[in-house]
C-alpha cells in the first residue's frame, strides 16, 4: 500500500506540474507575449487599441464592418471608401494616429493587431488553398506525363508551359520550385481575373456617374482606333484611359491592403519590428490620404494624374500601390492593366451608358475590394 501511495503521489505530482506547465503556455501565448509586444511598440509610438484575451481585436474588427456595411453610401458627394471596406482603420487612425515608417519611395501606415485563434474562414480558407495547390500539381503533372511518355514535344507555349519547363531547367540557378511554380499561377490568375474585374466594374461605375469622362475617353478611343479592334501600340497612347484607371485604382483599388511578416527583427528607421510581426499596410488609407492626394482626395479626378503618379501624389509616388511597390510589385500589372484598357476601349467604341437608378452604392472586401451588389447600368448602342 505504501508503494501504490508513492506512486499515486508521484503520478499526482506529475500531471499537477504538467497542467501547471500548459497553463503557464497559454498564459504566455494569451496573455504576456501580446502585452509585451503591444508594450514594445507603443513605447516607440505605435499606438492602438487594447488588446483583448483569445480573440485580440477580431471581433472588434468584425463588429464595425457589420455595422459600415449595413448602411448604404451615397455617391454624390465623395468615393470615401475607407470608412466602409476598413472602418477599422479609418477609426483607429484618428484616435491612435497613423504610424509612419520612412521609405525610400514614400510613407506606409502600419496597422497591427493580434489574433491567437484561428477563425471559421481562415480554416476554409486554408482548405480552399490546398485545394488550389492541388489543382495547379495535378495540371502540371498531366503535362509533364504527355513530354515523359512522348505524347508530347514540350511542355507547351503558353504561360503554364513556360513555368513547367523553367521548374525543369537543367542549369539549377535558373530553376524554379514546385513553389514559384504554383504561386505564380495563382498571382497570373487572380491579376488576370479577380482585379481586372473589379477595376473594370469601378471604372464602368465612375465613367457612367461621371459622363464627361466618359465622352473624353471615348473621344480619345475613336480618335485611335475608330471602330477597329484595338492594337498594341494604340493601346500604350491612350493617355485620358490611363488616367481615368489611375484614379480608379486609387480610389477603388481591388487590394485594399498589403501584408509583410518580419521573419526576423528588422529596423525600418527609427522603428524596432520584432520577430514574427505582421504589418499590414492599408492601401485605401495611403490613397485616401489628404495631406498626400489634397483635400479633394475623396472626389474623382483623373485630371490630378496628367503629369504622372509623382506630380498627383505630392512627390509621394510610393504611397500609389495598387498593385504593391518596390521588388514585390505584383507581376501582373501591365497584364491586368492592358487587359482593362481593351476591354474598355471596346466598350466605348460600342456603348455610351448610364448609373441605373437600382444601383445601390456598396463597396465590399471579399478576395478584392467589388462592389457587394453588382454595378448596374443602363447601355445605349452607338
Amino acid at each position: 500500500m505504501t508503494s501504490l501511495g508513492g506512486l499515486v503521489i508521484t503520478v499526482s505530482s506529475f500531471l499537477c506540474l504538467l497542467l501547471v506547465l500548459v497553463l503557464i503556455k497559454i498564459l504566455h501565448k494569451l496573455w504576456w507575449a501580446p502585452a509585451r509586444l503591444q508594450k514594445l511598440m507603443a513605447s516607440q509610438g505605435i499606438k492602438g487599441p487594447p488588446y483583448r484575451l483569445i480573440h485580440g481585436n477580431t471581433k472588434d474588427i468584425s463588429n464595425m464592418i457589420k455595422e459600415a456595411m449595413s448602411k448604404p453610401k451615397s455617391l454624390s458627394s465623395s468615393h470615401d471608401v475607407l470608412s466602409v471596406v476598413q472602418p477599422h482603420v479609418h477609426s483607429w487612425t484618428k484616435i491612435y494616429g497613423k504610424s509612419e515608417c520612412g521609405e525610400p519611395n514614400g510613407d506606409s501606415h502600419i496597422i497591427s493587431f493580434f489574433k491567437l485563434f484561428k477563425t471559421g474562414d481562415e480554416i476554409e480558407s486554408e482548405k480552399l488553398e490546398k485545394d488550389v495547390r492541388a489543382s495547379i500539381l495535378e495540371i502540371v503533372r498531366k503535362r509533364e506525363e504527355k513530354v515523359m511518355t512522348g505524347g508530347e514535344e514540350s511542355f507547351g507555349s503558353d504561360f503554364l508551359g513556360l513555368l513547367v519547363k523553367a521548374h525543369h531547367d537543367a542549369n539549377d540557378s535558373q530553376r524554379i520550385s514546385v513553389d514559384d511554380l504554383i504561386d505564380d499561377c495563382k498571382t497570373f490568375y487572380v491579376a488576370g481575373q479577380e482585379t481586372t474585374n473589379s477595376l473594370l466594374a469601378w471604372t464602368v461605375l465612375l465613367l457612367a456617374h461621371h459622363t464627361d469622362w466618359q465622352e473624353e475617353a471615348r473621344k480619345e478611343v475613336i480618335q485611335m482606333f475608330g471602330k477597329q479592334t484595338p492594337n498594341p501600340d494604340g493601346i500604350a497612347k491612350l493617355k485620358t484611359m490611363s488616367m481615368v484607371i489611375n484614379e480608379c485604382l486609387r480610389l477603388y483599388s481591388p487590394v485594399g491592403a498589403v501584408l509583410r511578416k518580419a521573419e526576423r527583427e528588422v529596423k525600418l528607421g527609427k522603428l524596432i519590428v520584432p520577430a514574427n510581426v505582421e504589418l499590414i499596410m492599408s492601401c485605401l488609407s495611403l490613397h485616401h490620404d489628404p495631406l498626400i492626394w489634397g483635400q479633394d482626395a475623396q472626389l474623382f479626378k483623373p485630371e490630378r494624374f496628367a503629369e504622372g503618379v509623382a506630380k498627383a501624389s505630392n512627390n509621394n509616388a510610393g504611397a500609389f500601390l495598387p498593385f504593391g511597390v518596390g521588388p514585390r510589385t505584383c507581376v501582373g500589372l501591365n497584364f491586368a492593366t492592358i487587359e482593362a484598357k481593351i476591354a474598355l476601349s471596346m466598350i466605348l467604341q460600342r456603348y455610351s451608358f448610364t448609373l441605373s437608378p437600382g444601383y445601390v452604392h456598396l463597396p465590399f472586401q471579399l478576395l478584392t475590394n467589388c462592389p457587394l451588389r453588382g454595378v448596374q447600368v443602363m447601355l445605349h448602342s452607338l
